[in-house]
C-alpha cells in the first residue's frame, strides 16, 4: 500500500510540474483549401486583429515586406501549376511576402521554406514570382486580417489580401482545360466509356466552348445508353447542347422531353430550367 501511495504521489507531481496554462493565441492559426478547377489549393497562416490599431502605414508600415500575417510565414501551396500576370508558379509550397503602399502592394511568392521570419533583403533566387495589385479602400473594418480565395471558375480565381480597411487582390489561372481534355481523350480511347463519361465530356465542350459537333455526338449516346431509365438532367444537357449547334427542332424535342421527366419526378429547379429554354426559343 505504501508504494502503491508513493507511486500516485509521484505521478501527481510529475503532472503538476509538467502542466502547463493554456490561453487563447493572439493571431489564431487559420488553414483554408480551395479546390479551383482541378486544382488544391492551400493556404496556412496565423490571423491578428486590428484591436484598435493603425494597420497600414503604422503597424505594417508602407514600403518594407511583410509576413503577410502573423508568428510563422504564411504559406501557400498548388497542387499543380499556377500562373499570376504571365508568370508560372510551379507547383509546390511558397511563402506569400507583401510589400504594402498606399496604393498598391507587390505580391511575392518566395522558395526559400528553410528560414523563418521576413528577409531584409529578398534573394533573387528564390523569388519564384513577384506582381504587383492595386490596393482598395473598404468602407467598412475588417477586424481579423483573411486571405481567401474568390471568383472562383473552372480555370482560376483570385487570392484576396483584407484587412482593417484595405482589399487587395490577384487573379491567377491553373491549367484546367489541358488536364481535362486529357482526361477525356483517355477515357474515350479505352474499350468501355460509361454514359455518364459520355455526358461529362459532351457538358464540358459545351461550357468550355469546344467542338460542340463532338458535344453533340456523346451527348446523344449518353442519352441513348440511359434510355431504359431516362434521366432528365441528362436530356435538358441535350437540348442545350442542340440549341447550340443550331439544332433548334432537336433541342426544343429533348427540353419537352425533359420538362416531362422532371414534372413526374416533382424536380423544380429542372421544370423550371426547361420552361425558361422554351419560352427562349418561342416553343411555350
Amino acid at each position: 500500500m505504501k508504494k502503491i501511495l508513493l507511486l500516485f504521489m509521484a505521478c501527481a507531481t510529475l503532472y503538476t510540474v509538467n502542466a502547463q496554462v493554456q490561453t487563447p493565441a493572439p493571431s489564431p492559426f487559420s488553414k483554408i483549401e480551395q479546390k479551383v478547377g482541378l486544382t488544391d489549393v492551400i493556404i496556412e497562416y496565423s490571423r491578428p486583429g486590428v484591436k484598435d490599431r493603425v494597420i497600414f502605414g503604422d503597424l505594417v508600415p508602407f514600403d518594407k515586406p511583410w509576413r503577410t500575417g502573423a508568428n510563422a510565414r504564411t504559406k501557400i501551396t498548388f497542387s499543380t501549376d499556377a500562373t499570376f500576370d504571365g508568370q508560372t508558379l510551379k507547383a509546390g509550397s511558397y511563402s506569400i511576402f507583401t510589400v504594402p503602399s498606399a496604393e498598391s502592394w507587390n505580391i511575392i511568392f518566395y522558395n526559400d521554406g528553410k528560414d523563418s521570419g521576413t528577409p531584409e533583403e529578398f534573394n533573387p533566387d528564390y523569388v519564384a514570382v513577384k506582381t504587383t495589385a492595386k490596393m482598395y479602400p473598404i468602407p467598412f473594418n475588417v477586424e481579423t486580417f483573411t486571405i481567401d480565395i474568390n471568383n472562383i471558375t473552372n480555370t482560376g480565381g483570385r487570392l484576396e489580401f483584407i484587412w482593417e480597411k484595405t482589399w487587395v487582390g490577384v487573379d491567377f489561372t491553373v491549367p484546367t482545360d489541358a488536364a481535362v481534355m486529357a482526361s477525356i481523350k483517355d477515357v474515350m480511347s479505352s474499350d468501355s466509356p460509361k454514359a455518364q463519361d459520355y455526358f461529362e465530356s459532351a457538358v464540358y465542350y459545351l461550357e468550355a466552348n469546344h467542338d460542340i459537333n463532338k458535344a453533340v455526338t456523346w451527348i446523344d449516346k449518353a442519352v441513348d445508353m440511359t434510355k431504359d431509365k431516362p434521366k432528365f438532367w441528362f436530356i435538358h444537357q441535350q437540348a442545350l447542347i442542340h440549341a447550340k449547334a443550331g439544332n433548334t427542332k432537336d433541342a426544343i424535342a429533348a427540353a419537352k422531353a425533359s420538362l416531362e421527366l422532371a414534372k413526374e419526378a416533382k424536380y423544380e429547379a429542372f421544370i423550371k430550367k426547361n420552361e425558361d429554354v422554351l419560352k427562349e426559343w418561342g416553343a411555350m
